[in-house]
């Protein structure tokens, strides 16, 4: 029997995002929910898709439509309040399970739930699995796999630019109000600490700039120590109002002063209550290619210490679905001398350099061996101008392939 898809929360903004793409990869999901007009109009706009009555808060009322094998993708949030039935139920069933959420604390609660148990009926579970966190493991894993063993440490950096206040869906900001209220876990000497959100704001080098970050909570704090047994320190930041990052932490300590007080989570409510302006739903396609993304991985043997090595992974907006598999170009990110002549694939927007004197040329299978300095590496990916870049310090640099 075929495996079907399941997208739960197709009517909300994000689930609609998810709803376009499907399609473009030849995908036909079911679409569930609990609204049955909803459903049925948007089963119909959608060309005729399959389409459920579900109530996400009963894992029964879900299982019954989840097969052994099948895959459901849930962008119903703020998933610390809904999504617990959900995942239980697609680990009942043997169903892979992914979701968007940008909640750790729901991540790590999740892991120590259900994926024993989704992993005996063979399935995968993929939380985190949108903007939140994967640009981030990747960079961060490309910077420590560059540094070498000598890495113990590794900061990494979300930013974003345009009119990104304008640009945040409510589901986001919802997500933004839970997060200043809840500690932000760091990984520290080994060990998973939690910190006040915002309490640490650290520097970053963005398109040449010095942005400013606070700390936030990320699910690079569980995962790559998995992959990278040997790593101390791994701190994730949130830049995407660089000129806030300092208010922000001054603010997220009066939250956190006023929830020890009685009543304190109403106070807390009231005022983290501001976050929560703007309007409903999220931005439009044209608002949203006009606020690309980037993100930024350094790694260090400790924490504070000089960069080993840093990747930085620039695209589309955060909520701009994919719609390819990136393609890999390098560039030497410094080098002032001129471009060499044999170097002409423009659609990569690579340059490659002449070598300084007493430096060899050659060939390899990466291309041509063109000087020293700093790799930079492009991964062009979804999105008009998008592009992801790693920078590493080589000797000698490899940059395009010759034609």
């Amino acid at each position: 029997m075929t495996s079907r898809i399941t997208l739960l929360g197709a009517t909300g903004y994000t689930g609609g995002l998810v709803l376009e793409a499907l399609p473009r990869q030849g995908v036909r999901p079911t679409i569930a929910g609990r609204n049955p007009a909803a459903l049925t109009a948007l089963a119909e706009d959608s060309g005729g898709l399959d389409h459920v009555v579900v109530d996400a808060a009963r894992p029964d009322d879900l299982r019954k439509h989840l097969g052994h094998g099948d895959v459901l993708i849930t962008t119903v949030g703020p998933f610390g309040r809904y999504g617990f039935p959900v995942a239980q139920a697609a680990a009942d069933a043997g169903a892979h399970y992914l979701d968007s959420t940008g909640e750790v604390g729901f991540v790590r609660a999740l892991h120590a739930r259900h994926h024993q148990r989704a992993r005996e009926a063979g399935a995968v579970m993929l939380p985190a699995f949108g903007y939140d966190y994967v640009p981030g493991v990747l960079a961060a894993a490309l910077a420590l796999r560059e540094a070498g063993p000598s890495a113990h440490a590794v900061d990494i950096g979300y930013f974003a630019s345009g009119p990104l206040a304008r640009g945040i869906s409510q589901g986001t900001r919802t997500t933004m109000r839970d997060g200043l209220t809840l500690p932000s876990p760091r990984r520290q000497h080994h060990r998973l600490v939690d910190e006040r959100t915002a309490s640490r704001v650290r520097r970053f080098t963005v398109r040449g700039r010095s942005r400013s970050a606070f700390l936030v909570s990320g699910t690079e704090v569980l995962f790559l120590p998995e992959e990278f047994p040997t790593l101390e320190a791994v701190t994730v930041y949130n830049g995407w109002f660089p000129a806030l990052s300092r208010p922000l932490s001054l603010y997220s300590a009066l939250v956190s002063a006023a929830k020890r007080l009685p009543a304190g989570g109403r106070i807390a409510d009231v005022l983290t209550s501001p976050v929560l302006l703007g309007p409903p739903g999220g931005p439009d396609a044209a608002l949203r290619a006009r606020i690309p993304s980037h993100v930024v991985a350094v790694a260090s043997g400790t924490q504070g210490a000089g960069p080993l090595a840093e990747v930085h992974l620039m695209g589309p907006n955060p909520l701009q679905p994919h719609r390819r598999t990136p393609r890999l170009g390098r560039r030497p990110a410094r080098d002032r001398s001129r471009r060499h002549p044999r170097c002409r694939r423009a659609h990569h927007r690579l340059r490659c350099r002449h070598p300084p004197p007493g430096v060899r040329r050659t060939r390899t299978r990466h291309g041509l061996t063109c000087g020293s300095g700093v790799l930079q590496t492009e991964f062009p990916a979804a999105g008009a101008g998008s592009v992801a870049v790693r920078n590493r310090r080589v000797s000698p640099v490899r940059c395009c392939r010759a034609r």
